[in-house]
């Protein structure tokens, strides 16, 4: 097991992610036709798949780099491939990410909990959201306060990961009894309780797919 986050562990963590979706793309439309558009499966598909062949044209050519300019490639593809307010969302999540990144080949689990942190922050402000507003967010503040609360208390990596998932699961659980306040569900009012956020759900799937996955590969740069 690693202790480090690195490029390959993105990468095949992106590639985990793009395959979940594609399992899970009825899934994610079905809870999206209660309360939206009825498309944020089809369009997490479609935006994944692209990140996939984005990344594997920049690794046959040969491409190499830190993980800002990485998740920067992943944020701008989910921006201009993933239709309705998830393409914005994510692709924030990612590119304010790589911001927070910089040209680190490796980040530590405090350095990762802080990029993660970023991208989050950068969501919120994207949409105007806060959490209890039945929105992605509910998913991904309490995982990214889970894994900085175990990233200070010495916790491994893995266990950090699994951590932030649980917190994650608990947050898209806690959607189904909201009233939504942000994006099309809003426009439910009261009728948009009792259906469980499909952002919410996606971004549980992200963070179960990056536990999965990120401490798994074996790193070799300089840990922040």
């Amino acid at each position: 097991m690693s202790e480090a986050v690195s490029a390959p562990a993105v990468v095949a963590w992106m590639r985990a992610f793009a395959a979940t979706v594609a399992r899970e793309r009825e899934y994610l439309t079905e809870l999206d036709a209660a309360i939206g558009d009825a498309d944020h499966g089809i369009n997490m598909e479609r935006g994944t798949q692209a990140v996939l062949a984005k990344l594997e044209g920049a690794s046959a050519a040969g491409a190499a780099g830190g993980l800002g300019p990485l998740l920067k490639t992943v944020g701008m593809t989910l921006v201009s491939t993933v239709g309705g307010a998830a393409g914005p969302l994510y692709g924030t999540l990612f590119l304010a990410m790589g911001t927070a990144a910089g040209e680190a080949t490796e980040l530590s689990l405090a350095a990762w909990a802080a990029t993660l942190d970023a991208g989050v922050a950068g969501v919120r402000a994207r949409g105007k959201a806060e959490p209890g507003d039945k929105t992605m967010l509910d998913a991904l503040l309490p995982a990214v306060e889970a894994l900085k609360s175990a990233a200070a208390s010495g916790l491994s990596l893995e266990a950090a990961l699994q951590g932030s998932v649980a917190a994650a699961e608990q947050g898209m659980t806690a959607t189904v009894a909201l009233v939504a306040r942000k994006g099309r569900a809003s426009y439910l009012g009261e009728r948009s309780a009792g259906h469980q956020d499909p952002g919410a759900t996606s971004s549980w799937l992200l963070l179960q797919t990056a536990a999965e996955t990120l401490a798994e590969q074996e790193g070799g740069g300089t840990t922040p």
